[in-house]
């Protein structure tokens, strides 16, 4: 049963920095996109960061140049580096494995201004 489990949320002021970490369990973690997606009150779940099994990353342009995803595959964490936060970055983040309908419970980011 894939398992994953996200962690590192919490409130930021605006221009702060927050390191998430996505633990998966499960699953043959080395061989599996993974990716960041976050959900505002609101609005529609969106991706945000995405990074393939060989490191190939994509960002939305909203977080390009501020937020850096990385994988660890020996601990199969995946790890979302925000950085010069903004209120609009608040959002519950979820990670997921690329191509399956596999979700974490999600991690709550807030900024204030």
């Amino acid at each position: 049963q894939v398992h994953l489990v996200e962690s590192g949320g919490g409130l930021v002021q605006a221009g702060g920095s927050l390191r998430l970490s996505c633990a998966a369990s499960g699953i043959i973690f080395s061989i599996n996109g993974m990716g960041w997606y976050r959900q505002a009150p609101g609005k529609q779940r969106e991706l945000v960061a995405t990074i393939s099994r060989s490191g190939i990353t994509n960002y939305a342009n909203s977080v390009k140049d501020r937020f850096i995803i990385s994988r660890d595959n020996a601990k199969k964490t995946v790890y979302l580096q925000m950085n010069s936060l903004k209120p609009e970055d608040t959002a519950v983040y979820y990670c997921k494995v690329l191509g399956y309908d596999f979700w974490g419970q999600g991690t709550q980011v807030t900024v204030s201004s």
